[in-house]
């Protein structure tokens, strides 16, 4: 059956006006996940009211601007302005609409647990909305929870908010997504799988056709229980994190063996089909808001419930120690003296985002040696200084980072690094350029400064001529 007619037979809407895309959509959350998946569907032909409790968030949307820096999110806010408002009245936006999809923040606790605390605080508004409807309407949790969390207090939250039950008239879904921060609306519109914990048939179905207009590609779909939905998602993080340690222990080894390549070798075992070369490259360590704590949540769910996660415990210090893999060959390249210059702060391209970036960590731990350090990064300086002040200097441009320095290390694989003139290098005394993601060029640069690979015998004196 067409998938839009599966949407208006689910919803028992009026047939004659049209295909199941006459369906409205709440968002309620407009950060850096919650905007993009708005601003997606209703690129799909959604109509979609956002929501959010920061009013800067809702005149953004409203004004037709992008309310946080995500590539692609400012042209499809451009294409479908008519489609896409947002509102500070979130029972109002759950009233009028048909699906509600629940992407707020769920910080880490004390513990290292995912805090539903905002969840709750949001399903409030989302049950009052509910009251003022008799419908059909579902309920999608799209921010990572633990473990336990959908159908327990989630579930009654929303049961007791709305005052009716999950079932006949209220669907409810767990359904986290799988991205990256700077290529979202891309991998929201291009997935690997989409994860369906579901509370019924039918709310897993209304959820899955909604998927089938919104992806451009054909994405493997999973439904399943609540609490394995939940783990899953979680579990996928922490695999993935797993294989990157495990090629940073790699990239280890190649710095103090002697003509060993990282690239070589992770480039080889991924060729074989148990492993895929998927995040098997060995660099630095992984950052952002989402791996570190993923990891930190499964041990600590681990041990709650009696059961053993040595791997997870020793992925994230295989991670921690990165940083130090860095330091070590800033230490065995340093000249004793002068600026220290940083390219790269965020924690992957294409981001403002600082969160346990290990480019930061970096410079925290050559400022707190009593080092001057100067760096660059093309989003995310003003993060660097609001969580260290004044300490370091900011380059207006990687070429004045790499003049004003007399080591230069390359944290973050920024394409614009690439681009810089390879004359930008040229000084005396000649300078060492410590790249951890290989991607300047030996071959151009090496008649102005030395290039050294982290991973291809960093720890060396003299770097290997590739």
């Amino acid at each position: 059956m067409d998938r839009s007619r599966t949407i208006t037979l689910l919803l028992g809407l009026d047939r004659r006006r049209g295909p199941g895309i006459q369906m409205k959509i709440s968002v309620v959350g407009l950060g850096k996940l919650g905007a993009p998946l708005a601003a997606v569907l209703a690129n799909k032909g959604f109509r979609v009211v956002g929501t959010d409790v920061n009013p800067a968030f809702i005149a953004a949307v409203n004004a037709g601007k992008a309310p946080v820096d995500e590539p692609r999110l400012q042209e499809l806010i451009d294409e479908n302005r008519s489609r896409l408002h947002a509102t500070a009245d979130a029972a109002a936006a759950v009233a009028e609409t048909d699906a509600t999809f629940i992407i707020v923040p769920t910080p880490s606790d004390a513990t290292g647990r995912f805090s539903n605390e905002f969840l709750l605080a949001a399903l409030e508004s989302v049950g009052e909305g509910l009251r003022r409807k008799t419908s059909y309407h579902l309920v999608v949790i799209t921010s990572t929870v633990m473990p336990g969390s959908t159908g327990g207090e989630i579930r009654a939250a929303l049961e007791t908010h709305a005052r009716r039950r999950v079932g006949e008239t209220l669907g409810l879904c767990y359904n986290p997504e799988f991205i990256a921060l700077g290529s979202v609306v891309r991998d929201m519109l291009s997935p690997d799988m989409i994860l369906i914990g579901e509370s019924d048939p039918k709310a897993g179905d209304l959820l899955e056709s909604i998927y089938h207009e919104t992806c451009d590609n054909k994405p493997l779909i999973r439904r399943m229980s609540f609490v394995n939905a939940e783990l899953t998602k979680i579990a996928v993080n922490t695999y993935v994190t797993t294989k990157i340690s495990y090629a940073n222990m790699l990239a280890d080894i190649c710095d103090r063996l002697p003509g060993a390549d990282v690239d070589v070798v992770t480039q080889a075992i991924g060729c074989d089909s148990r492993i895929g070369a998927k995040y098997l490259r060995g660099a630095i360590g992984y950052g952002g808001p989402c791996f570190p704590r993923d990891n930190v949540a499964f041990t600590v769910l681990a041990r709650s419930i009696g059961a053993r996660a040595e791997l997870a415990e020793a992925t994230d210090t295989l991670n921690d120690y990165q940083v130090t893999r860095v330091l070590e060959a800033v230490r065995a390249h340093d000249p004793g003296s002068g600026t220290i210059g940083i390219l790269g702060l965020a924690y992957k391209p294409d981001t403002s985002v600082i969160e346990c970036s290990q480019g930061l960590a970096v410079v925290r731990h050559l400022l707190d040696a009593g080092r001057e350090v100067i760096a660059f990064d093309p989003k995310a300086l003003a993060s660097a200084h609001a969580a260290l002040g004044q300490r370091f200097t900011a380059a207006v441009s990687a070429e004045e980072c790499i003049r004003a320095a007399s080591l230069v290390v390359l944290m973050t694989a920024w394409p614009e690094f690439r681009a810089v003139p390879p004359e930008a290098f040229d000084r005396s005394p000649r300078l060492t350029v410590i790249d951890c993601w290989r991607v300047l060029s030996r071959q151009e640069i090496s008649a102005f400064a030395d290039v050294v690979y982290l991973g291809r015998g960093a720890l060396h004196s003299t770097p290997t001529i590739a």
